[in-house]
């Protein structure tokens, strides 16, 4: 249950985006339900009608209640100019749009807060599995309906990480972009377990406990990260690079380099 008591900044910042993220997912349930063909971007990646109305709601909600920060959406931002302020919203209103295309309920809507390079609150909501995920000073996890009035916050379950089973890993790793590179990182560990998932429903497997690992040696964006990584993130997790260094944001052209998000355990 939630804590009672005075909501931090960042609390507060991540219910109203768990709010918004529940707009969204109503409005491409709607869309999902008189489904149309989806147009492809310069980059070969699938955008629907879903994309663009999520987009639409998030960015006015964020309009009129925050409106003194910059959001970069995955649906509006060329990638040439990146934000150069240390705070700013990250926002990808449909990830995971090949599962969603397929007809499979692994997809999210993300938002999340930068601050000085790091995701300080986050919303992850998968609306065809009516599940909320929030990341501020602690993390959440909550179920809530698209159809419903909004997240009732009292129901909020706390999440953490856990630490691994000295029987091995379990790891998830991206149902649509699992490469050579990721297969080679997973072959020289000791996994128990390797499960497949969509979108950034990944993050939160190991935010709640129910994974422990999940390398991504494929590109990524930052909005695609951004809002998991909060989550985890609050749940006591870790994203890192290749390097050990934890991953940041607002980097060139909001691309990710390789990264490893982490339970309760880094590994080598």
């Amino acid at each position: 249950m939630s804590g009672a008591g005075v909501l931090g900044e960042t609390d507060r910042i991540a219910r109203l985006f768990g709010l918004i993220a529940v707009r969204a997912g109503e409005a491409i349930m709607r869309v999902r339900a008189t489904a149309s063909d989806p147009q492809y971007k310069s980059d070969g990646s699938p955008v629907t009608a879903a994309d663009l109305q999520a987009d639409e709601v998030i960015r006015s909600c964020l309009a009129r209640n925050l409106a003194d920060l910059p959001v970069i959406t995955e649906e509006t931002c060329d990638g040439a100019v990146t934000i150069r302020q240390p705070r700013f919203i990250l926002v990808d209103p449909l990830d995971g749009t090949k599962e969603y295309i397929q007809g499979a309920a692994e997809f999210t809507v993300n938002i999340a807060l930068i601050e000085d390079g790091s995701p300080v609150a986050g919303a992850v909501y998968a609306p065809a599995l009516s599940q909320l995920y929030l990341g501020g000073s602690n993390a959440y996890k909550l179920h809530v309906e698209p159809s419903s009035c909004g997240p009732s916050f009292s129901d909020m379950q706390t999440i953490e990480v856990q630490v691994p089973s000295p029987e091995g890993l379990r790891a998830v790793t991206s149902r649509s972009h699992l490469d050579e590179a990721t297969q080679a990182w997973i072959s020289r560990r000791r996994i128990r377990e390797l499960k497949p998932s969509g979108s950034s429903l990944k993050f939160c497997a190991i935010a709640e406990g129910a994974a422990d690992v999940y390398p991504r040696l494929a590109p990524t964006m930052e909005w695609d990260t951004a809002a998991g990584h909060a989550v985890l993130l609050a749940a006591g997790g870790r994203v890192v690079g290749l390097d050990g260094d934890d991953v940041r944001y607002g980097k060139p052209a909001y691309r990710n380099g390789h990264f490893v998000a982490w339970g309760g355990h880094i590994g080598e």
